[in-house]
């Protein structure tokens, strides 16, 4: 009698394990399928970007007056610049890294959800891409290959490319790399010397500091 109780308990521990080795094999799979398919979703938005940004006056000759009025409502309507959204954020402009195969829209709002959705411009208050000073662009590390990953595996002189809404696309070398804790962001207010720079900031791969990437205009 002890022998088919204890053959009983064997068999439920059995039939636990199996139900969780699916459920994990299935966790997995979905994680990888997710992880795909953002991807490709962010490196199909970068490669259509710079044919969806106007680059040519479409004013149609109206009066200044008229068109301060049509550009507020514009502003009004789409809340950004022309108008760019990737999954409901507002986008100001688009980042590559070739290294690293690294292809991502760069969101203005900073929240929880749009670091899960991109990556975020996060310095100066209201940052606009490819402008003279220095510009912080933060992302998730989920050590999966997502958003900003892999930067561990950049090194100096490697080039990053940023697009923005004006369609200049401008490239940057990396100069500096650096591990500092969450709080040290002295880094984010430097001297440019009039140049235009970029500051990549992520967490470590155990999530303890901050992996920073410094890059200059060629």
């Amino acid at each position: 009698m002890y022998g088919k109780k204890y053959s009983k308990f064997l068999t439920i521990i059995l039939i636990l394990i199996i139900i969780a080795i699916i459920g994990l094999l299935g966790y997995l799979t979905y994680s990888y399928y997710k992880k795909n398919a953002d991807n490709s979703d962010a490196s199909s938005f970068v490669d259509e970007f710079p044919d969806t940004v106007a680059t040519e006056d479409t004013t149609g000759g109206v009066t200044p007056s008229e068109n301060q009025d049509l550009q507020q409502a514009d502003v009004d309507e789409s809340s950004g610049k022309n108008g760019k959204f990737y999954k409901g954020f507002e986008v100001i402009g688009t980042i590559e890294i070739p290294k690293i195969n690294l292809k991502y829209p760069v969101l203005k709002e900073l929240s929880t959800t749009s670091l899960d959705t991109a990556v975020v411009g996060i310095y100066p208050k209201n940052p606009v891409l490819n402008s003279v000073g220095n510009v912080v662009i933060a992302g998730h590390n989920y050590r999966n290959g997502q958003f900003f990953s892999n930067n561990k595996k950049l090194s100096k002189e490697d080039t990053i490319y940023i697009t923005d809404l004006d369609n200049n696309r401008i490239a940057y070398k990396i100069y500096d790399m650096f591990e500092t804790t969450a709080e040290d962001t002295k880094s984010y207010n430097r001297d440019t010397d009039g140049k235009r720079e970029i500051t990549l900031s992520t967490c470590t791969d155990d999530s303890s500091r901050r992996l920073v990437i410094l890059a200059r205009e060629e």
